[in-house]
């Protein structure tokens, strides 16, 4: 194997949704030489292709980096998972495939805290379009041309979750036949990137493809010790430990930190950016003091309520080896059925209190209930009885928290504090969406197929009750964001508008951590969005 070069136009510095997205739009001219460096491996392995799979991959520790959280004080002191995709790919290699853009008022939202339009919802439209080959023909709202390919679950979803959807027409909320249309609010079917019953994540959509041309290398198992600065404060190059030898490699244009909202704060301090009186504490030379490195950690926090069905579930399938063999001869012929869809296909977005102005809840029915362990070592376990089970989240918590550098040893894990839980609204928002599952598990369109609350169990009934069950068993959906967010200046965020790092050259932040604010669902379509602008950002620069 030929040694690769040590210089190179761009250095993309993780290979997660946004950096694949960032190496094939910027080698696609030819015109510059693209380096993209990834601590983990490949996303070759069967699991990661089959839709069902990511369940094998949540505890996975050649795949996943198996964080957890400090001890969070409003959660009983629990120390909450947090898994970080290891992998080419990232985590949108081993996550539930959900896509929703989120709400216009997210955005709009980014465009007041930067000071700069081009981040409003009107703004980043086209290029949500741009990435997209979208099952709904409306041009309007969709682009039919993309790379990642958008495709409903309504075609294939379990019958269960008929009477999710009946309840909510019960109720009279408003079904919504497109979350990523007009509108947000409302009840549906949920769109996910699965293409004819494969995972179309960035990295097989966008990076496989462009791995053909010459100007992009593309090394594994890299782990980059740090970035590297001239006299003039430029980043320049970045030291990486590949198996035990180190190496640097430099970068004419910019160095580009894709490592996602835990290890890109990290990675900034162990370069010496950050928190001037951390990084001494920590014995790492200060570059540039840039206080809010790590802070304003954000993420959406999820409980659930199981239910035992008279009907059957997913869960027959999924504890019998006959059901098992059935699914899996189903996808190999077919490439459809159970495996080939995510276990999250309907849900909805909804306003606990009718005069709010934009929905404050986000809920998934599944079509099967679970237990996920405690323990990395035991396997994820379906009930022994038919069952589903309804989770809601806030769309837009208030929590702030912080992720740092816990040593000047890149292998060293960070410290990770969502501190969740801490303000008045989210925990008002815990109680408000208890009781939306309860309002809507008591229709008669559900009370037809439920015959059990499992958990909590009806003896949950008032609002301290519901709040005691959340403290005791909520966990992160896995968002995490706004650690280097996006600002008007250093004193209040990390990078400006154009993603780079204040007080630096050559240097920007392409990945969650930028995000101003969580945005209201799931966060991987934002980040492709966010992957594609950031590309024009910075051809338009050079």
């Amino acid at each position: 194997m030929l040694q690769p070069k040590v210089e190179y136009d761009y250095i993309i510095i993780g290979a997660g949704s946004a950096g694949c997205i960032l190496a094939e739009r910027l080698s696609a001219s030819g015109e510059f030489s693209v380096l993209l460096l990834e601590a983990g491996g490949t996303d070759n392995h069967p699991w990661f292709k089959l839709p069902m799979g990511y369940g094998k991959l949540y505890y996975n520790p050649s795949y996943n980096w198996m964080y957890y959280t400090m001890p969070q004080a409003a959660l009983e002191n629990r120390k909450l998972y947090v898994p970080r995709g290891k992998v080419r790919g990232g985590s949108g290699a081993i996550n539930a495939m959900i896509y929703v853009r989120g709400a216009a008022r997210d955005f709009d939202d980014w465009a007041a805290a930067t000071g700069d339009t081009g981040w409003s919802y009107d703004s980043v439209l086209p290029y949500f379009k741009k990435l997209e080959t979208h099952w709904n023909p409306d041009a309007n709202w969709h682009g039919h041309a993309g790379k990642i390919h958008i495709n409903s679950l309504r075609s294939g979803m379990h019958p269960v979750c008929n009477h999710f959807l009946a309840a909510c027409h019960e109720l009279a909320y408003s079904e919504n036949t497109d979350f990523n249309g007009g509108q947000l609010e409302g009840f549906g079917v949920y769109d996910v990137n699965i293409e004819d019953g494969i995972r179309d994540s960035s990295s097989r959509a966008y990076l496989q493809p462009a791995l053909k041309r010459r100007n992009l290398t593309l090394l594994t198992h890299t782990l980059v010790q740090g970035i590297r600065f001239d006299a003039y404060k430029k980043a320049t190059a970045v030291q990486v430990l590949q198996g035990e030898a180190q190496r640097h490699y430099s970068a004419r244009q910019e160095i580009l930190l894709c490592a996602g909202a835990i290890d890109s704060p990290k990675l900034l301090e162990l370069s010496g950016i950050g928190n001037a009186a951390h990084l001494q504490n920590l014995g790492i030379p200060v570059v540039k003091h840039l206080p809010q490195v790590g802070e304003r950690l954000q993420d959406h926090l999820c409980a659930s309520y199981y239910y035992k069905t008279k009907v059957p579930t997913l869960n027959e399938s999924f504890n019998s080896l006959v059901g098992q063999a059935r699914m899996g001869l189903q996808y190999l012929l077919t490439r459809s059925g159970p495996l080939a869809l995510s276990v999250n296909q309907t849900g909805g977005f909804f306003k606990s209190d009718p005069t709010l102005s934009a929905p404050n809840i986000q809920l998934y029915f599944n079509p099967l209930s679970y237990t996920i362990p405690k323990d990395g070592k035991v396997a994820i376990k379906t009930d022994p009885y038919p069952g589903v089970l309804l989770a809601f989240a806030a769309c837009r918590p208030t929590s702030r928290g912080s992720v740092h550098a816990t040593s000047n040893a890149p292998q060293d894990r960070p410290a990770i504090d969502p501190n969740y839980l801490s303000t008045e609204q989210d925990q008002q928002e815990a109680i408000a969406g208890s009781q939306l599952m309860r309002k809507i598990t008591q229709t008669t369109a559900l009370k037809a197929v439920i015959t059990e609350e499992t958990i909590p169990g009806l003896h949950v009934q008032t609002e301290a009750e519901m709040l005691e069950f959340f403290r005791a068993n909520a966990g992160s959906i896995y968002h995490l964001c706004g650690s280097c967010a996006m600002g008007k200046s250093e004193t209040d965020s990390v990078v400006d508008s154009h993603l780079r790092v204040h007080g630096v050259q050559g240097l920007r932040i392409v990945d969650a951590s930028v995000f101003p604010n969580v945005t209201s669902g799931n966060t991987n379509a934002p980040v492709m969005m966010l992957a594609e602008r950031a590309a024009d950002l910075i051809l338009q620069a050079h």
